[in-house]
């Protein structure tokens, strides 16, 4: 049960920042910033975990400091390191000291915002535990740094991803409170999508979101696409002349690359153009008769 305090102030950012729906979720990233607790942000690709954790870092007036997960991200380059010439020239001081995102984050008292956490080698992902523990940074020649009144990391992962990405470890999850995003309802959809497309007709913004959904429902799709899909066909086909044709043309421009398939030999363009029919079917009042997948391949 969310006290009134905290019911104004999520009312309030998604006001200010033009967020659909997302209460439950926004209340529980407030909840854990107060409480200052790291948090962990898991949903599927385009469902606004990156805009969720900018607009609670503009919301509290923290400075927001990003790094996107890769293997080249590592221990050193995460903390900081000595720059050479300086250190040849006056050795070990301050000056010849540069900061990573990590370390300035932590010293500014900064959010730093990791997106695709478990893509972070594991030397990279041990530097976090000090830091996010006890809130201090050894650097080597240059002693302990401790962070500042309001430090806070915020990571996001993808839990579809299975490829190029590391194993968080235990002592990493623990240290996170957790906090899922699902898609949004088909009305929720509907209105991002009206919302950054401008002008764009009911009927487009409804038959856009209707054909990405099929996507994430039909059996042979692994993974399907995002609202941030939705919102890429409404906005092609709105520069479209034409009636059914546009939405094949859009779709195919589209969708098929943004779409996994649990079987290789699947033709994806065959696949997004019966999705399309099926919803352009319904549209009508049709009942297409649903094809055999083999039709489709």
């Amino acid at each position: 049960m969310l006290t009134k305090e905290l019911s104004r102030e999520v009312e309030e950012i998604r006001r200010r920042f033009g967020i659909v729906g997302r209460r439950e979720e926004l209340a529980k990233m407030l909840i854990a910033a107060r409480g200052r607790k790291h948090i962990l942000l898991e949903g599927p690709v385009g469902v606004g975990k990156t805009f969720l954790a900018r607009a609670l870092a503009e919301y509290l007036c923290r400075d927001f400091i990003r790094v996107d997960g890769d293997e080249r991200l590592d221990e050193n380059k995460l903390l900081g390191y000595w720059d050479p010439p300086i250190v040849l020239k006056m050795g070990y001081v301050e000056e010849a000291f540069v900061p990573g995102p990590l370390t300035r984050a932590a010293l500014s008292g900064s959010i730093l915002f990791i997106n695709e956490l478990n893509r972070l080698p594991e030397s990279a992902q041990n530097a976090l535990l000090p830091a996010m523990d006890e809130g201090i940074i050894q650097i080597p020649h240059l002693g302990t740094l401790r962070a500042k009144e309001g430090f806070l990391i915020i990571a996001t992962q993808n839990p579809e991803e299975d490829i190029g990405v590391y194993r968080l470890s235990e002592a990493l999850r623990d240290r996170f409170v957790l906090i899922k995003l699902g898609y949004p309802s088909r009305e929720e959809e509907i209105e991002i999508v009206k919302a950054q497309v401008p002008d764009v007709e009911e009927r487009i913004a409804e038959i856009s979101v209707d054909i990405v959904r099929k996507t994430r429902e039909h059996p042979v799709i692994v993974r399907g696409c995002s609202v941030r899909s939705s919102i890429d066909l409404a906005r092609i086909t709105s520069l479209m002349d034409g009636g059914d044709e546009k939405w094949y043309t859009s779709a195919l421009m589209t969708l098929p690359q943004r779409i996994e398939t649990g079987d290789s030999s699947i033709d994806k363009e065959s696949l997004v153009k019966e999705l399309v029919r099926s919803v352009l079917g319904g549209y009508r009042g049709d009942f297409p008769v649903q094809r055999d997948l083999q039709r489709s391949r």
